[in-house]
């Protein structure tokens, strides 16, 4: 699809600088920009690349001021970079606005599917499931008995939503994340072997959640694992059994979580980070890469280290902990002149 400076500048409410009529068809960044294509300035860093892209339109900051002459058209707006993100989230729309049935697909008879639904070849969706207005299903994807999710969801191809699972609206989902596998529930018996604990709860995801992909959000053994409104999960996460993740909390690559932790709002976790269970992180907590975390953690703490502590005291430990050496050193050269 082609638009034009102004329709862009239209959407944006900006103000065209240039050729209103010059078309684009795709988005670029500005050091790699092509005859055609738009982009952006925002960080001053790039400012020399606006002199010698080859972008048709560029949108920049109202108080851009351009020290040469410019061979492209210019939208400016009050913050570039937040009209720029605008801008992808609508392509990202556009070009994922699936609608329709494709074929071979699997759609059970008590399945029931909102409007503008679109389900990929290959996908499965089984009894009594209920599709809001708008759900994207990709090919491949496997949708359990019981399951309902919600309005403007997508689930991107090889996601699988184990049965009586819940997914909210405006949620994405990305491939190769399955929701609502059994969580590691196991008990050792008389014969030293351990017989597996049937799970029979379910996951329940609120609203505008999104899961990267190859991540796994277990079901419950009894009641339900839940993800509330807005967390943001990233790839390869493990979310295990009973787990609760408060709202707008979001936890980076290569994270685990073990079973019945409780995660409180507006927490930030960094990536590789380990997490027991049967604890509770309050609301604002924030935990740096790779750290550990074996006890519960009050409201707005920063921790890092394995095991996990106050950063600040980690800063401190830390500097200590490089100098070692030195200081073994000393202590040898001590010894030694007290005849040790």
């Amino acid at each position: 699809m082609e638009f034009s400076a102004q329709q862009i500048s239209d959407l944006l409410g900006g103000k065209v600088e240039g050729d209103a009529a010059v078309k684009v068809n795709r988005l670029s960044k500005i050091e790699e920009g092509e005859p055609g294509s738009l982009t952006f300035l925002a960080n001053p860093k790039y400012t020399s690349f606006i002199y010698s892209t080859q972008a048709s339109i560029a949108i920049v900051d109202e108080s851009f001021q351009p020290e040469k002459s410019l061979s492209l058209t210019l939208i400016r707006v009050p913050s570039a970079y937040q009209a720029f993100a605008k801008l992808l989230d609508i392509y990202n729309q556009i070009r994922n606005d699936k609608k329709g049935i494709e074929q071979p697909s699997f759609i059970t008879s008590s399945a029931q599917l909102g409007e503008s639904c679109y389900v990929g070849a290959f996908a499965y969706i089984g009894s009594n499931v209920r599709l809001g207005n708008n759900v994207k299903i990709y090919p491949h994807v496997f949708v359990g008995d019981n399951v309902v999710i919600g309005d403007n969801t997508t689930l991107f191809s090889g996601a699988k939503v184990y049965a009586d699972c819940v997914i909210g609206s405006h949620c994405t989902i990305h491939s190769g994340t399955v929701i609502g596998a059994d969580g590691f529930g196991f008990a050792p018996n008389s014969e030293n072997n351990y017989q597996k604990v049937a799970q029979i709860g379910n996951v329940i995801i609120e609203d505008h959640v999104e899961i990267g992909a190859n991540s796994t959000v277990d079901r419950a053994t009894l009641g339900s694992t839940i993800i509330r409104k807005g967390v943001k999960l990233d790839n390869l996460i493990q979310i295990a059994h009973n787990v609760e993740i408060g709202e707008n909390t979001v936890i980076a690559a290569q994270t685990g979580v073990a079973g019945s932790t409780k995660i409180g709002k507006n927490c930030m976790i960094g990536g590789q980070v380990g997490i027991v269970g049967h604890i509770q992180l309050a609301d604002g907590v924030k935990i740096a890469a790779q750290s550990g975390v074996g006890q519960s953690v009050g409201p707005d703490e920063i921790l890092q280290g394995s095991p996990a502590f106050s950063i600040g005291d980690y800063k401190r430990t830390y500097v200590v902990f490089r100098k070692l050496p030195a200081i073994e050193m000393r202590l040898r050269e001590l010894e030694k002149q007290a005849g040790k």
